[in-house]
């Protein structure tokens, strides 16, 4: 007979292993500029990438360096927060959580559009499909290319109504972002090719 403390410690060791999913391990920042290295850190991500793109068109390389911007491959990544007198915690200005950086309401839509109700924003794989769906919907949308990391950052930055509002131009520090965005998901690509 099984003690209550001893199957009480199975039970939330079992639990701890179905609630981790895919590799919550961002990888050492030293190997943030070769996504071979990221992918070698552990082929979770690697799958994630490729399998985002199978289904949504968008190359694993463009993924990848919108993760990197977003979170820095940072599982529970958010945005700043801000102290009153130094040490009260006000709320964060923005929802944005996970690999994705994805705001509470995208995060419902995509759920709800893609019946993956039990999708994280910190488990690679779910964050993965999000900005593949995401970029999909910019597509359809906004004609935007699947391969075009410049435009399809500048829509998942400002989402789609203020992407076709040209919100962005009002922004030239989004601007240089989305380059180097661009620039990123160009050097992976070049990378991804000597990828075993």
């Amino acid at each position: 007979m099984i003690s209550p403390k001893r199957l009480l410690l199975f039970t939330l060791t079992a639990i701890t292993f179905m609630v981790s999913g895919c590799s919550s391990t961002p990888p050492p920042k030293k190997t943030f500029d070769n996504v071979c290295s990221i992918y070698n850190h552990d082929r979770d991500w690697q799958n994630a990438a490729l399998k985002s793109s199978k289904k949504w068109g968008t190359p694993s390389y463009v993924l990848m360096a919108l993760i990197h911007q977003e979170s820095r491959f940072k599982p529970n990544a958010q945005p700043p927060r801000k102290y009153a007198l130094g040490m009260i915690p006000l709320p964060r200005e923005s929802s944005a959580y996970g690999y994705s950086q994805a705001k509470d309401g995208t995060w419902h839509d995509y759920m709800k559009a893609t019946g993956n109700w039990g999708a994280s924003r910190n488990d690679i794989e779910d964050s993965m499909d999000f900005i593949g769906w995401y970029n999909y919907q910019s597509y359809k949308r906004l004609k935007i290319s699947r391969k075009d990391t410049y435009k399809l950052y500048l829509a998942y930055h400002e989402g789609h109504v203020g992407y076709s509002r040209r919100n962005y131009l009002k922004k030239p520090w989004l601007l240089k972002v989305a380059k180097k965005v661009s620039n990123r998901a160009r050097m992976y690509k070049k990378q991804s090719r000597k990828c075993g």
